[in-house]
């Protein structure tokens, strides 16, 4: 179906978006007009009489009540991809490699195991805790952001959910915080069932030819550039 005209003035609008399209980036990027930002309305996405980010604070309940996949997948942006969508995108960018073979294989450097591991021996968890374990600060490891990056991009790695810290009073307070999961881990059976069913090479037409739905009118070099 064509990406077309609409307004998000709800967390069930842009559940049933999510839905509909299967992906959906949180911020403009290449493909003009596909993100949250240019189809919310104004006030869900910054609210000035009441301070509120509404499209920020639904995240988290978003990604608990749908089960989607939520991570920085396009051009190092976050994007929403739907339950149904997920498996043949994680197995055309995994190129049909859980973690473990691809590095054996020699395909991934030992720092993005380090990370990779901890996030696997410990999901969910969050991203204060895993710099911790991971002993990512000034004299430690480095690169905790690039590789956590990468990781998502190949999709061995989500963002679960988004945690707010609490102040004394039990009160939450500031930016939620990234908890981060592997998919197998989030998603289970529906996940695991699925994302090597078939060769990448087979889940790369899908995904073209659904994206080419949604937006018949763009350059077919351009969507292949975006999924790869």
């Amino acid at each position: 179906m064509p990406f077309g005209d609409f307004i998000i003035k709800s967390k069930s609008d842009l559940i049933d978006a999510i839905n509909e399209f299967g992906f959906l980036p949180f911020f403009e990027n290449s493909i003009e007009g596909f993100s949250i930002e240019e189809h919310i309305a104004p006030e869900c996405w910054w609210n000035s009489s009441n301070g509120a980010w509404s499209a920020w604070e639904w995240k988290g309940p978003i990604i608990k009540e749908t089960g989607c996949a939520y991570g920085k997948f396009f051009e190092k942006k976050a994007c929403y991809i739907s339950p149904e969508w997920f498996p043949d995108f994680a197995n055309y960018r995994r190129d049909g490699y859980d973690f473990d073979a691809r590095y054996d294989d020699g395909l991934a450097p030992y720092k993005d195991k380090l990370l990779y591991d901890l996030v696997e021996g410990n999901s969910p968890v969050i991203s204060k805790q895993l710099k911790q374990l991971g002993n990512y600060k000034k004299g430690g490891n480095k690169g905790f952001d690039t590789i956590i990056t990468r990781l998502q991009a190949q999709c061995y790695v989500t963002i679960s959910d988004f945690v707010y810290m609490k102040d004394k009073f039990g009160k939450p307070y500031g930016w939620g915080v990234a908890e981060y999961s592997t998919p197998e881990s989030f998603m289970g059976e529906s996940f695991t069932e699925k994302v090597y069913s078939c060769p990448p090479e087979k889940s790369y037409e899908k995904l073209l030819k659904h994206f080419c739905s949604m937006f018949p009118n763009a350059d077919v070099k351009a969507l292949q550039k975006f999924i790869n």
